[in-house]
């Protein structure tokens, strides 16, 4: 398998696991492409033309050509200038690594973080957020967080693979939208009735059990375990974490728990104050899943080997 082919396989597989509904998704593609259509020739020039077909700026290959074959990746959380350092040397040492993958984005993926988090008002409104108090917190948030990385260097990672000429490729949310929708499907149809019910169903899934062993495990925190988990709302995709503003939305439109990867203070004291329930399955361990779930449909019949680092424990599912 190519890496242009690795990615488009990603991407696609992103898409039919997004949780806004794969309609939802091809509407914001063609309406991309009608803005694109009204631009001035110089303002073309400038224009993401990736964007056309990939619907998740913070996914993308961040060096290499595409046409290079893909048998063994290094895949990691996490690939900074130290895990293309690592890569490099375990080349020199002799072990065959012809890309490496991570979750995290970095370089323009990175920078364009803010273009993602508008998912989330499709989603806040499949949950019964009115989509215009949705849009309106979003679009306060993602330039919040635009302002945040305009000073952040974040092509370092991406120079280091570019002068040691290693391929390097980023699956930020088609990976976020893969453990979305499994622990969804999960709640969904389980129906857990405390959270303590929620913490048990967490800890039956490999990542979640490992990531307890080291003392990262799923945990309440916000309510109890006798509390009821009533209608739950899986937050864990669109870029980074949304508006503290939206849990009274939350809250009228009937939603009781939220289980995500992780919470700001400052979003955890919001969510006190509309009386939700808090459960954090854990942000790394839910970083693993969902590439884990991402991969097993990407690299399906491909034979490529998979290389884990940095904190990525590979765990594969039947299909």
């Amino acid at each position: 398998m190519t890496l242009r082919e690795l990615y488009q396989r990603s991407i696609e597989t992103g898409i039919a696991h997004d949780p806004r509904g794969r309609d939802a998704v091809h509407k914001e593609l063609r309406r991309v492409e009608k803005d694109f259509a009204e631009l001035k020739k110089e303002e073309q020039d400038l224009f993401d033309r990736e964007t056309l077909q990939n619907p998740y700026a913070d996914s993308r290959i961040l060096y290499g050509s595409g046409d290079e074959e893909v048998r063994r990746a290094l895949v990691g959380i996490d690939i900074e200038v130290g895990e293309v350092l690592l890569a490099d040397r375990l080349r020199e040492r002799g072990e065959k690594i012809d890309l490496v993958i991570a979750h995290h984005p970095e370089g323009t993926a990175f920078a364009n973080i803010p273009a993602v988090m508008y998912m989330q008002s499709d989603i806040l409104s499949r949950f019964g957020v009115p989509i215009n108090i949705a849009e309106d917190l979003m679009e306060g948030r993602a330039k919040e967080i635009e302002r945040r990385l305009m000073p952040v260097n974040h092509s370092r990672a991406v120079d280091a693979a570019r002068l040691l000429n290693i391929p390097f490729l980023c699956l930020h949310t088609p990976a976020d939208n893969m453990v979305v929708t499994f622990l969804q499907k999960m709640f969904d149809e389980q129906e857990p009735y405390t959270l303590s019910d929620v913490i048990d169903m967490l800890k039956d899934v490999p990542e979640y059990r490992e990531s307890g062993k080291n003392g990262a495990g799923p945990r309440i925190l916000q309510g109890s375990k006798a509390r009821r988990a009533g209608k739950i709302f899986v937050d864990m995709t669109g870029g980074t974490e949304g508006s503290k503003d939206i849990f009274k939305s939350l809250t009228t439109a009937g939603v009781n728990t939220i289980v995500g990867m992780h919470i700001s203070e400052e979003h955890r004291k919001e969510a006190e104050k509309n009386h939700l329930n808090i459960v954090i399955a854990g942000h790394i361990s839910s970083d693993n899943l969902g590439m884990n779930l991402l991969l097993d449909r990407v690299l399906q019949g491909a034979g490529i080997d998979v290389l884990p680092c940095s904190g990525f424990l590979r765990v594969s599912r039947p299909s």
